[in-house]
């Protein structure tokens, strides 16, 4: 077994890797195998960076002779009990099944359980659409941020290079199998600023400014809209926009702008327990029986799901599930909801983030997320702070 380490002074990570766990307890990985299938291949190469002494540190265990596998895999376990969280690329996929179905052979009792997990692959995926990748495979998202790598092979390029190694060992092969994984686990690193995207639509929005704008498209059209300026949790690699259902969002590094509209006008709010209550159709409601009860026969009937409803006048704004209550809506059969802007509401600004991230989610959940360019889509006219 050939054991390499290394210091990596030009790895930098451009992604707050602490709110993850403290940088000494985290454990990039990766691996190179000569198939997909445990029972049928080899093991062959174990790669490791982890953070010690303020440096990021690279270590490499190659087994010289297919029947090393064992000891680097062993020596692996024994390396990794020191960390708390695991960070690798389609690892529960491939790498995590591959060592376990390994252990299991060699009567190992190692376990992959008692580590947290970042799988950058699994982050990335549902947003593949959004960003425009044609894939998910890291030298993909790798292209994506600008990264450029020495290595020009693929794992199964360097099948028969490692066949070659074992055959008859030299130098030039084997620095190009550690090159190969090194630069899988340096890519690994510096495409971790991609999880912002994840961060965007799973973690934490800061409203700092919330206000409502009155809009007139290029048709002279207008819309008031709810205009809000939002902390984001990670800072975004690229700049992002896009638009669904009259929302639109634009994010640039930390801050981003998210426009909803608002809707002024008379909405309906529905009793539930409709049975309990009479329609007054000269009045357009509904009362409870207890009062009803008192208006004359001809001026009152049975409500039903559809016509049991109070009528109010005020601003609203969407929402896709309940997020604020009471919720409204134009008509009984209607799918959209509404919550009414009220005064004590617009003082409330942490409920102002949950709700840039609730209509973030409905817009995630939207497949026809598209970027769009940002010009051309809405003008301001003028402004009112909420």
């Amino acid at each position: 077994m050939h054991t390499e380490t290394e210091i990596k002074d030009e790895l930098y990570v451009d992604y707050p890797l602490e709110k993850i766990a403290p940088l000494d307890k985290i454990l990039f990985l990766d691996i190179e195998t000569t198939g997909f299938s445990a029972q049928s291949s080899y093991l062959y190469l174990i790669g490791c960076v982890y953070w010690e002494n303020k440096k990021w540190h690279l270590i490499q265990w190659l087994a010289s002779a297919y029947a090393e596998e064992k000891e680097i895999l062993n020596a692996f376990f024994q390396f990794a009990a020191g960390f708390t969280h695991l960070i690798h690329f389609n690892g529960n996929n491939f790498d995590l099944p591959y060592m376990t179905q390994k252990c299991r052979q060699y009567g190992f009792s190692y376990r992959f359980d008692t580590f947290e997990g970042i799988d950058i692959y699994r982050r990335v995926a549902p947003f593949r659409e959004l960003l425009g990748l044609a894939n998910c495979k890291q030298k993909t998202v790798e292209k994506f941020l600008g990264l450029t790598r020495l290595d020009i092979y693929n794992g199964e390029d360097l099948i028969s290079v490692y066949h070659d190694y074992v055959s008859s060992p030299s130098t030039e092969e084997r620095y190009l199998l550690l090159l190969h994984n090194a630069d899988d686990l340096k890519g690994m690193m510096q495409i971790l600023p991609i999880l912002a995207y994840y961060d965007l639509f799973n973690g934490k929005l800061k409203a700092q400014k919330v206000q409502a704008n009155y809009y007139s498209s290029s048709t002279g059209k207008g819309q008031n809209m709810l205009y809000m300026k939002l902390l984001l949790p990670s800072a975004l690699p690229t700049s992002l926009f896009f638009h669904q259902n009259h929302c639109y969002f634009k994010g640039e590094k930390e801050e981003g702008y998210l426009a909803v509209p608002l809707y002024e006008e008379e909405m309906k709010f529905f009793y539930a327990n409709y049975k309990d209550y009479y329609y007054l159709p000269a009045e357009d409601c509904a009362l409870h029986k207890s009062i009803a009860a008192y208006v004359d026969k001809e001026y009152r009937q049975q409500a039903t799901a559809a016509t049991c409803y109070s009528r109010k006048a005020g601003i609203y704004l969407p929402q896709w599930d309940v997020i604020a209550e009471p919720f409204f809506k134009r008509e009984y059969d209607s799918k959209e909801m509404f919550f009414e802007v009220t005064d004590k509401l617009k003082k409330n600004r942490p409920f102002f983030g949950e709700y840039a991230s609730h209509v973030l989610d409905n817009l995630r959940r939207q497949k026809a997320l598209k970027q769009q360019p940002a010009h051309g889509i809405i003008k301001k006219e003028e402004t009112n702070q909420i």
